[in-house]
């Protein structure tokens, strides 16, 4: 929650200007993240064919699956920070 209200606040408070820009993209893309992560999380507790993969998630289909999605993220955060730059 707290990562929305910082990023509400530097899209709309601070108009994603200067520091408020780089700010906005990383909260925002971790607070997905962090969405996207509890989503493989109940993913793995409710789809049987995943749940027979790893039980009791410490198995490593589990930790791959994980892994996946904490890379996709870091490369979408640094070429979402490449891309959204000020016009000049």
């Amino acid at each position: 929650m707290v990562l929305l209200a910082i990023a509400v606040y530097a899209r709309y408070i601070g108009h994603t200007r200067g520091f408020w820009r780089w700010l906005y993209i990383v909260t925002a893309l971790m607070s997905l993240y962090l969405n996207c992560f509890v989503l493989v999380v109940q993913s793995f507790q409710k789809i049987p064919a995943l749940k027979a993969l790893a039980p009791t998630q410490t198995e490593p289909p589990f930790a791959v699956a994980q892994l996946v999605v904490l890379i996709a993220f870091v490369i979408l955060t640094i070429l979402s920070l490449i891309r959204f730059r000020p016009n000049r």
